[in-house]
């Protein structure tokens, strides 16, 4: 799992939306596939909303995230990142 100290303290600023979970990612990533079908999964369970943004189309997401995608976020707050865990995003959504 990784450690804290890598993970950004909060999401970038952007317009509110119904999502609780946002998934950045990019184009041609197979951990970013991976982290998709777990996030989609999780969240039809738990009747949750969530996007999926594309890093790579935002130069400040990209300095943000760099390497880090794919990234989760839970009510604007950093979750999770390179391999999520579906078990610990069901929980935070449950418990949330």
């Amino acid at each position: 799992m990784p450690s804290d100290a890598d993970a950004p303290a909060a999401a970038p600023p952007g317009p509110p939306g119904p999502e609780r979970v946002v998934l950045y990612s990019r184009a041609g990533c197979h951990l970013c596939d991976v982290a998709r079908a777990g996030v989609e999964r999780v969240c039809r369970e738990t009747g949750t909303a969530f996007r999926e943004v594309d890093v790579d189309a935002d130069p400040e997401l990209v300095a943000r995230y760099g390497d880090l995608v794919p990234v989760v976020t839970v009510d604007g707050r950093h979750h999770d990142h390179w391999r999520i865990a579906e078990p610990a995003l069901r929980e935070a959504l449950v418990r949330g």
